[in-house]
């Protein structure tokens, strides 16, 4: 698989974010069709917290200890310019089959239908080896021309070298089906790290 990069640069600061709506399915979307940034990743990753770190407000996103808290497509508006979406996770902990039967159903009607989307952010935690179920989800996202990047989260969590030593093995578990790799990006929502870098890159596509 190849993947298409970009690399001009520009400066973003997000100075209002709005909640735009939830829905189950891609014709309950907002009405006002505008660029879509999706985030994605296993449950209890860090997104709603790191949603919330791009958006300088804590209460956005609803975080929780409790995995899988995040059961609706959820947009948000953000400097009345685009649509910042929230997905449910998956790798579904304490859900029952029906309940992760329809998850994966409106997260692959989403990524499948909506015309607006522009770029599926997905989120794994560097304090691991990138899972099977990742791998396995990315693979997907190659094999159906979806434009996606790679967001590393809680690298608080690490040092300098453990950091970087940790994202080389997974580059390697990657190009094991990739000829090249996706653009891919450091993060923490504890220190901020990786916010201007990726408001940065999303600004290239508004």
């Amino acid at each position: 698989m190849r993947y298409e990069k970009h690399h001009r640069r520009i400066e973003m600061t997000i100075k209002q974010a709005i909640f735009a709506g939830s829905c189950t399915n891609v014709a309950a979307k907002p009405a006002r069709k505008l660029p879509e940034f999706a985030f994605i990743g296993r449950s209890n990753v860090g997104k709603s917290s790191l949603i919330n770190l791009l958006c300088d407000n804590r209460k956005l996103a609803k975080t929780s200890s409790t995995p899988g808290k995040t059961q609706l497509i959820n947009h948000f508006l953000i400097n009345d310019r685009w649509y910042l979406v929230d997905l449910p996770g998956y790798g579904y902990a304490r859900m029952s089959q029906e309940g992760r039967d329809r998850l994966r159903r409106m997260i692959e009607g989403y990524i499948s239908q909506s015309e607006e989307l522009v770029v599926l952010f997905v989120l794994v935690d560097c304090r691991h080896d990138i899972g099977k179920i990742d791998l396995d989800f990315i693979h997907r996202l190659g094999e159906n021309g979806i434009p996606f990047a790679i967001l590393f989260t809680k690298c608080d969590k690490l040092g300098p070298n453990a950091l970087k030593a940790q994202i080389e093995r997974d580059k390697e578990l990657l190009l094991q089906d990739w000829e090249e790799l996706p653009p891919m990006f450091t993060s923490s929502a504890q220190d901020g790290s990786g916010k201007k870098e990726i408001l940065d890159y999303i600004e290239q596509y508004i």
